[in-house]
């Protein structure tokens, strides 16, 4: 379904399921839908039996904005880690703008790939299953969008119970 912006959706959330898809993700979902965002979260959007992979890489080529929420788990996931590049790519290519959350970790864990980012590199790296060039690209795109502005409700949480 084409809309008239050119775009099917207006943001594409990109998150850790384990890790936040009942809490956050969900109620910043819910909050968008609400006030007539036009949202794709894959748990909503993606058919029972269909292949993902190629639908949430052209879910990510139909959205406005792309919202990644860094989460402990985030780079865990090679999905996210491939949404994430895809993301990049359409931010070069088509001027989508990256909107960073960072749930739960610093941005510096992010760009840096320390503390839990660092170990899920140190896991894939032992699994073997991803040449040296995959993982670069992994590495610099975390490096690129941890730079970005974005959201670190640690500071925001932090702030809020000190009034």
């Amino acid at each position: 379904m084409a809309i008239s912006s050119g775009y099917e959706y207006e943001v594409f959330l990109s998150f850790r399921g384990e890790d936040t898809r009942t809490s956050f993700t969900d109620f910043l979902y819910t909050s968008m839908i609400d006030v007539g965002i036009r949202v794709y979260k894959d748990d909503e959007e993606l058919c029972k039996g269909e292949n993902f992979g190629p639908e949430l890489l052209r879910a990510i080529n139909q959205s406005k904005i792309s919202i990644p929420i860094f989460s402990k788990g985030y780079a865990s996931s090679v999905w996210c880690l491939k949404e994430l590049i895809q993301m990049a790519e359409c931010q070069k290519t088509r001027g989508q703008k990256i909107m960073p959350i960072f749930y739960d970790v610093a941005p510096s864990e992010v760009q840096h790939q320390i503390r839990g980012y660092g170990e899920a590199f140190l896991t894939h790296e032992n699994k073997k299953r991803y040449d040296e060039e995959t993982m670069r690209k992994w590495k610099a795109t975390l490096n690129m969008v941890g730079e970005l502005d974005g959201w670190d409700l640690q500071k925001m949480t932090n702030s809020y119970h000190s009034i």
